[in-house]
Formats: C-alpha cells, sequence, structure tokens
C-alpha cells in the first residue's frame, strides 16, 4: 500500500474529535487567556514548530491582535538538528527558523504546536531557543493534549486534553497545510507482517 493509499485508509477509519468550529473556538480561547496570564501581551514573542505549530502560531497572533489591537510577534522555529531520533529515522529536510523584529532576549517566547504526546518535541525546541537567545519566560500552547509523557514537560495553553491509548494516533490537520481543519483519532494500523 502506497503512502497516499495509507493516508486515506487512516483518514477513513479515523473519527473526528475537533472539526473547524472547535478550532476556531479553542485558538481564541487560548489568545485570551495568554492576554490574561501576561497582563496585556506586550512582550509576548509566539514561535509555532513546524509545520503545523506556525500555522497555529499566526492563527493565533491574528486573534490576540483582535483582542489587544497590537500586532503580535510571529516566527518559527525549526527543532530537526536538535530531536533526539535523528538516528532512529531517515533525513528530514530542514524547516525554516525565523525570528521576528527584536529577538526573544528577555521576551515571554509562547511555543506553539499541534499535538502534545512524549514531551520530546518541546525538549528539542527549549534546546533550540537556549541557542538563539534568552527568554524572560517560555509558555506553551498545544491545539490537542495526549497524554503520555516521557519528560517532565506541560502544557500552559491547551486547546483540548484528549486522554489517548498508545495504539491511537492523533492527527491534527490545518487547511493551510491539508485543505481542512480538523483533529482525527485513529487506531495504529499494523500489517501482516506487523510493520505499522
Amino acid at each position: 500500500m502506497d503512502t497516499e493509499q495509507q493516508k486515506q485508509q487512516y483518514e477513513s477509519d479515523a473519527r473526528p474529535v475537533l472539526e473547524a468550529p472547535d478550532i476556531a473556538r479553542v485558538l481564541t480561547r487560548i489568545a485570551h487567556e495568554i492576554v490574561e496570564r501576561a497582563k496585556g501581551a506586550d512582550d509576548v514573542v509566539l514561535l509555532g514548530i513546524p509545520t503545523r505549530g506556525v500555522h497555529l502560531a499566526q492563527r493565533l497572533a491574528a486573534k490576540l491582535q483582535e483582542i489587544t489591537d497590537r500586532k503580535i510577534p510571529v516566527g518559527s522555529l525549526d527543532i530537526t538538528m536538535y530531536r533526539d531520533d535523528l538516528r532512529m529515522h531517515p533525513p528530514r529536510a530542514l524547516a525554516r527558523t525565523d525570528i521576528p523584529g527584536d529577538g526573544i532576549d528577555g521576551r515571554l517566547v509562547v511555543l506553539v504546536d499541534d499535538v502534545l504526546f512524549s514531551g520530546r518535541t518541546i525538549r528539542a525546541a527549549l534546546d533550540a531557543l537556549n541557542d538563539i537567545g534568552r527568554p524572560r519566560a517560555v509558555q506553551l500552547a498545544v491545539l490537542v493534549d495526549r497524554g503520555h509523557r516521557e519528560l517532565p514537560i506541560r502544557a500552559d495553553y491547551v486547546g483540548k486534553n484528549l486522554p489517548t491509548s498508545l495504539r491511537e494516533t492523533v492527527k491534527a490537520q490545518l487547511a493551510e497545510e491539508d485543505g481542512r481543519d480538523t483533529v482525527l483519532l485513529g487506531v495504529k494500523r499494523t500489517s501482516p507482517d506487523g510493520q505499522q
């Protein structure tokens, strides 16, 4: 079965747990929570983790601008070279790191990602941030927290807590990347030879 067939099979078997209106609603809620906790979001910088985290960060920045009437700096943080699984997977293309404006020194950086799982992606993001500058504080906003942490990391802002089993998969899809907004919950499939 080729990759496109596997994707279609997964999507037909998976059930949506968040649809476009839900995603818009939770991003609005997260934006309000950021403003409240940051006391106005004056020094907030949003950094999305590629790929879908960047799109979510841009959407959050737009919502924050609606609330505060100020343009919120938004960028992206590539973590590819900081991952601890580089030896275990085929080489990945590097994404782009784009640090906005005056950088991150002394600012409140909010990392934005789609799904929080083991915590290893966020650990890599913290390592990457360390090489770029010294923020005043770092917070984490995620669309979905599915549990199963392997590191002591938790999100400050969560769109939806979604308890899952390790046999289940969670896949966020965003219009900018996938043509639609949804979060799908599926079950890992194994082939007859036991491969996943």
